[in-house]
């Protein structure tokens, strides 16, 4: 299995692949092989910066002659006007590594900036957002990344780093306690220690999620209203089984479901439907 660092190399060469073809012509035609120069990260939008990380592997793996000096981290709140970073370097290495450099981070930009105004909605509850696996393909790592950035947390990066039994597998399963007991079955078998996070849509699948044990409960589509009285029946039963809210959840209603007492919130928003932050990279 690839290492994080890897699936972004693999990102980086992709995305310099569909851009770059046989060649930057409009640079090659218009610049010379040893013009040198300056850039800055200008920031246009407020929000909070992510993929400076990323940035400097996109200049790094393009040409190792750029030389880039950060002036504000990831995680930081900037505003229009701040200035990110600086890269000096061959011109044309400049030129072919912007559009690349720009994508990434203000799509990073745009889901930590998201993040942090769905978080901040939580302010003073024991409750965490969550990201989900709606995520651009290829650019999971990314994104989740982001997600931290913005003050939320992963729920999972793929289908390989958890268990996690939907009503589909419920119910190819045969139900929730043949399900469950088939997982601890395979982590067993398998020498894994995958937690396990099952599905419920009603008090009964509570009820036997409980009974037959598992690390998560995720709420599906309950309203706030029944996710409290949920939250109350899963707490009287074991108080240390997690609780997850999943399903339909709008920044609008997101405290509410928090004020119900849940451990954490998916938000798919966080990552599909995400604007990305006004970002510019210029000539200094």
């Amino acid at each position: 299995m690839k290492t994080p660092d890897q699936l972004i190399d693999d990102l980086i060469d992709l995305a310099f692949a569909e851009d770059l073809g046989d060649g930057d012509h409009t640079t090659l035609s218009t610049i010379g092989p040893d013009a040198m120069g300056r850039q800055h990260l200008l920031v246009k939008e407020e929000g909070i910066l992510a993929g400076v990380d990323a940035a400097r592997r996109v200049f790094e793996r393009l040409d190792p002659k750029l030389k880039m000096t950060v002036a504000i981290e990831d995680g930081a709140h900037v505003c229009p006007g701040d200035i990110a970073f600086t890269v000096e370097g061959p011109v044309r290495s400049l030129l072919m590594a912007e559009r690349t450099m720009l994508n990434i981070m203000q799509r990073m930009s745009g889901i930590a900036t998201t993040t942090d105004k769905y978080q901040s909605r939580l302010e003073g509850l024991n409750c965490k957002v969550l990201d989900t696996r709606k995520t651009t393909p290829g650019m999971r790592i990314l994104e989740k990344q982001a997600v931290a950035i913005g003050g939320g947390a992963n729920h999972r990066i793929g289908l390989f780093d958890m268990i996690l039994i939907k009503d589909n597998h419920v119910d190819f399963a045969g139900g929730i306690t043949q399900a469950v007991e088939s997982a601890k079955k395979y982590n067993a078998e398998h020498g894994k220690n995958l937690r396990i996070e099952v599905e419920v849509r009603n008090e009964d699948e509570i009820r036997e999620a409980l009974a037959v044990g598992v690390d998560r409960i995720m709420l599906d589509n309950f309203t706030p209203e029944r996710t409290a009285e949920a939250v109350k029946l899963i707490r009287s039963i074991n108080p240390d089984v997690e609780i997850e809210s999943s399903g339909g959840i709008t920044f609008d209603t997101l405290r509410a479901y928090g004020e119900a007492g849940v451990d954490f919130i998916s938000v798919g928003a966080l990552t599909h439907s995400v604007k990305g932050l006004d970002l510019s990279f210029k000539a200094c």
